[in-house]
């Protein structure tokens, strides 16, 4: 269930919706697919035309598309402040009950078709984000499928490369590199020139991290190095709606660039790059990320043997913790603890400081 690509996406997200709102485990407790990865590089049909299949006589407007937009949004921001799993079941909910049947309604024009079915694409994407949150890696890579196939109908330029793009980064953080590589480098060149120059940057830094992966280390530092300057450049056209899933452009470029430093095993330069992303992100809008940035630049504090640096940065990530429902954050708390643990047992009082605030959070 959801791991092909059919003439009408929708189809496949509605026994998806049901079996995940019905609290069915074989869903949340599938496995990640390494072939399905490959889906989108070879991935051709003929676009259905949708307009035909109208279920009332209401014609849909830009109106509605930003009525979506906006939900999608909200659904974002709640999602970023609290974590993946609080308000999962409404999201479903709503994609179901409200933008699907928009989806297959009748259009003013094809225009208005098309930013309906991206912003329906946006919406199944953060099921996936969500999904991705939750540790519940082979439903996230289905919902990752079908928001393509969205992406992919609705003709928006660069759209279903960014997609392409969230599935390379998926496969880079599970160690399933097989088609990270083309994956990213697909969904770059669907965009090259045709988007602005925030959303060129994020898709060139996930490119970095793959030419990283694969050890191709000076091609690496060089992509890395030009997605940042893009920053700097003017930005040319409005950054598009989909690609300010995980907010600031800016922010994304600089996390991603900390990883591709972490690959290539400099962690000094990966620590001032995490460091940067925390500070590019309204702490109260992205609590979530902004605290898994500064964890994540606390290792590579550690690393360079800073106990005391990593403690202070790690105590800034806790800050931000409360009342975040996520699975990789209380994932990260206890990788902490095993990190400090070796302090503890010299009697390093940071550390055993930090380890109490680690328990707590935990709920002992």
């Amino acid at each position: 269930m959801g791991l092909s690509l059919g003439a009408d996406p929708i189809d496949a997200l509605v026994p998806m919706w049901r079996a995940e709102l019905d609290r069915r485990t074989f869903l949340t407790s599938s496995a990640y697919s390494v072939a399905a990865a490959a889906l989108p590089l070879d991935y051709v049909q003929e676009v259905a035309d949708r307009s035909a299949a109208a279920r009332t006589g209401h014609i849909v407007g830009m109106a509605e598309v930003r009525a979506v937009r906006d939900m999608v949004r909200m659904f974002s921001e709640m999602d970023e402040r609290h974590g993946g799993r609080h308000g999962r079941s409404a999201l479903v909910q709503y994609l179901r009950d409200d933008v699907a049947p928009l989806c297959l309604a009748r259009f003013r024009n094809e225009e208005m078709r098309r930013h309906m079915l991206s912003a329906a694409s946006r919406g199944v994407h953060l099921l996936g984000w969500k999904s991705y949150d939750a540790g519940q890696q082979g439903l996230a890579q289905r919902y990752y499928l079908q928001s393509y196939a969205l992406a992919v109908e609705s003709g928006i330029t660069g759209h279903d490369g960014f997609v392409m793009r969230t599935m390379a980064m998926q496969g880079l953080k599970l160690h399933r590199p097989e088609h990270c590589q083309g994956l990213a480098e697909t969904g770059l060149n669907r965009a090259k020139g045709k988007v602005d120059n925030a959303t060129m940057a994020l898709f060139r830094v996930v490119h970095a991290h793959t030419l990283a992966k694969s050890g191709q280390r000076r091609a690496a530092v060089v992509e890395a190095d030009h997605a940042r300057e893009l920053l700097a450049a003017d930005k040319g056209d409005e950054t598009p709606f989909w690609a300010l899933a995980w907010g600031p452009p800016a922010a994304s470029v600089y996390s991603r660039s900390a990883k591709v430093h972490e690959t290539l095993g400099d962690f000094s330069a990966a620590a001032g790059q995490y460091a940067r992303a925390a500070a590019a992100r309204p702490a109260t809008t992205y609590a979530r990320i902004v605290s898994l940035d500064l964890v994540a630049g606390a290792e590579m504090q550690l690393k360079r043997g800073r106990i005391e640096e990593a403690c202070e940065t790690w105590n800034r990530a806790i800050d931000h913790m409360d009342g975040v429902q996520s699975t990789r954050i209380r994932k990260a708390v206890k990788n902490m603890r095993k990190d400090l643990a070796r302090f503890r047992a010299r009697g390093v009082r940071c550390a055993a400081e930090l380890d109490e605030r680690a328990l707590d959070f935990l709920g002992r």
